[in-house]
């Protein structure tokens, strides 16, 4: 089951979000996001002006370390590679963190369909090979 163009560009989620700065001093930045289905988007203005940083849903190996605290919901996107990446939002019922672990395990779900199925494409093409090279043989 292959993904249309239309249905990857699908917003699953657009608003704010606040990304921990990665200098000393670590200020919160507002960002405006677009979650679709294989990529987060942050945006540094609300009109989406700027060009934005783009995180794969591919390059995420987890949302972690999810706290409540008074007005906020707090969680951090760990990488591929390790790299974490903190960030907030207002407590608003459905929290970003959500809906990127959704879209995460949606993703990751669609991938493992596909490389089951390249690999018994794979499997098929290499049997149907050894069975016309052992008819081949005296």
């Amino acid at each position: 089951m292959k993904m249309t163009t239309a249905e990857l560009c699908q917003v699953l989620k657009e608003g704010d979000l606040e990304k921990r700065s990665d200098n000393f001093l670590q200020f919160w930045k507002k960002k405006t996001c677009v979650l679709t289905s294989d990529t987060l988007s942050l945006y540094a203005d609300s009109q989406k002006r700027s060009k934005a940083k783009e995180l794969k849903l591919q390059a995420i190996k987890k949302v972690d370390c999810v706290e409540r605290t008074g007005k906020y919901v707090y969680f951090t996107i760990v990488t591929t590679d390790n790299k974490e990446i903190d960030f907030r939002c207002v407590d608003e019922g459905t929290c970003w963190n959500a809906v990127i672990t959704m879209a995460l395990i949606d993703f990751q779900n669609r991938k493992a369909i596909q490389d089951f199925k390249s690999r018994q494409e794979t499997e098929v093409v290499s049997s149907g090979h050894q069975e016309r090279h052992l008819a081949r043989s005296p």
